[in-house]
C-alpha cells in the first residue's frame, strides 16, 4: 500500500499561466512538473515569471510538452457537455489535454491554476487540481447561455456570442450544481493537501 508521503512525491505538476502569475516557482518544489509551449508564450518576456520558466526548464524540472489531439478533444467534449468551452482559451485546453494524457500514463497528476473554468472542466475529467491565489471552486457547475433582452435560451455549446433573435450580448447562467467529483486517486486526499507549499 502507497503511503500518502509516497503519493505526493509521485505527484506530477502540470502548470497553467495563472501558478506562474501568482507567484509559482518551479525550482522550488520536487517531483515532475510539465506545461505547454502556450503556457510560455502567454507569460509577459523578461518578467519574473517568464524568468522562472526559462530557469525550470534549463535545468530540466520543468518539461514544456505538446498534448496529443486525441485528448484535446475529450477536454472539448467534457468543456461543451458542461458548458465551460467557450469560456477556455487554446492554451487552457492544452493544459488540461496534458494532465489528462499523462493522467491515462499512470501518474498522478494535479493542475495548478487558478481559473475556476479550468478547475470545472478539470473536476469533470476527473482530474485533481488546486489553486495558488483563490480558494477554487465548491461545486462542478453546469451551464446554459441565454439573452438577458429576449430570453430566448441556448445550448451551452451554442457557437454565436449574440442572439439569433434580438442580437443582444448572450449570457450564461449554472442550471445544475454538482458536489466535486473524486478520482479514485484524488479520495486519498482531500482539499489542497497535493498543493505545492
Amino acid at each position: 500500500m502507497t503511503s500518502n508521503k509516497d503519493r505526493r512525491e509521485e505527484c506530477v505538476l502540470v502548470l497553467d499561466t495563472s501558478a506562474f502569475v501568482a507567484g509559482f516557482d518551479p525550482l522550488s518544489t520536487e517531483g515532475e512538473q510539465y506545461t505547454v509551449p502556450l503556457v510560455e508564450e502567454e507569460v509577459i518576456e523578461s518578467s519574473v515569471s517568464s524568468v522562472r520558466i526559462k530557469a525550470a526548464t534549463e535545468s530540466g524540472r520543468l518539461k514544456i510538452i505538446n498534448p496529443s489531439p486525441s485528448f484535446i478533444e475529450k477536454v472539448k467534449h467534457a468543456a461543451t457537455a458542461i458548458g465551460d468551452k467557450f469560456l477556455l482559451s487554446e492554451t487552457d485546453i492544452q493544459v488540461l489535454a496534458v494532465a489528462l494524457e499523462l493522467r491515462a500514463a499512470g501518474k498522478h497528476t494535479t493542475i495548478i491554476t487558478d481559473d475556476y473554468s479550468m478547475q470545472n472542466v478539470a473536476n469533470e475529467l476527473r482530474v485533481q487540481f488546486c489553486s495558488l491565489a483563490t480558494l477554487g471552486i465548491k461545486y462542478r457547475l453546469e451551464w446554459m447561455r441565454y439573452c438577458p433582452a429576449c430570453h430566448k435560451r441556448y445550448p451551452s455549446n451554442y457557437g454565436a456570442k449574440t442572439c439569433e433573435v434580438c442580437g443582444t450580448q448572450l449570457k450564461r447562467k449554472s442550471i445544475k450544481k454538482n458536489n466535486l467529483s473524486k478520482a479514485p486517486e484524488m479520495k486519498a486526499q482531500a482539499g489542497n493537501d497535493q498543493c505545492p507549499k
